[in-house]
């Protein structure tokens, strides 16, 4: 592997942003493909991130910090990504539940998905069940995501699924479902499609959703 694009991928988890972001034009300036840069360095280096997180060796301030300096060198790599239709593996809808203001949970999801090329809209937190419905109807997405940390609100859950099937449309989306309180038996119990312990399994169960 180049050189400069294995030093990206180390530098990412130490959260090195002005190394990287100088790495990253450096290559460019060579030559070298923006996506090479996005899927050997920068990707790649999110995946290392991951992988540590969910094997306890590295902690939340350390994927967000990662997280962060990917989405600066983004910035710099995308008017030279080559554009096409096949660039995102499928949209997710993805947001907190109504009554429950917790977004960590959330934010670290949308990352990794992000990261395995998702398209992902965030609708944020304290959602109500009818905006839910909305995003559903307008952006179409393969999969709905619901989050919830708090056991007074993982119910809210199971509205957010009448009110899909109210509308018409919950044979239309997946509906996945996490957060501390959150059990597998609970996701049954109310009729989601998809339970995963951590954003790191949420994306990897998309990725083989989507084949």
């Amino acid at each position: 592997m180049n050189e400069n694009i294995a030093q990206i991928r180390e530098l990412l988890i130490k959260g090195k942003m002005n190394e990287i972001n100088a790495l990253v034009k450096e290559e460019l300036e060579k030559g070298t493909a923006a996506e090479v840069i996005l899927n050997d360095g920068l990707l790649a280096g999110m995946d290392d991130i991951a992988r540590k997180w969910a094997e306890g060796t590295a902690f939340i301030p350390e994927v967000l910090i990662g997280a962060r300096c990917m989405n600066m060198a983004i910035d710099i790599l995308e008017p030279h990504l080559v554009k096409t239709e096949d660039s995102s593996r499928g949209t997710v809808v993805m947001g907190t539940v109504q009554g429950d203001l917790h977004d960590i949970g959330k934010n670290l999801c949308i990352l990794m998905m992000k990261a395995k090329s998702f398209n992902v809209i965030d609708l944020g937190v304290d959602v109500s069940a009818e905006k839910f419905v909305e995003a559903v109807k307008q952006y179409e997405p393969m999969v709905l995501c619901l989050s919830s940390l708090l056991t007074t609100t993982m119910g809210n859950m199971k509205v957010v699924i009448d009110a899909l099937k109210e509308a018409g449309i919950r044979g239309k989306v997946k509906v996945a479902v996490g957060g501390a309180p959150v059990t597998q038996d609970f996701a049954d119990e109310i009729g989601a499609d998809l339970y995963t312990e951590d954003a790191v399994q949420l994306a990897d169960a998309l990725v083989a959703y989507c084949g």
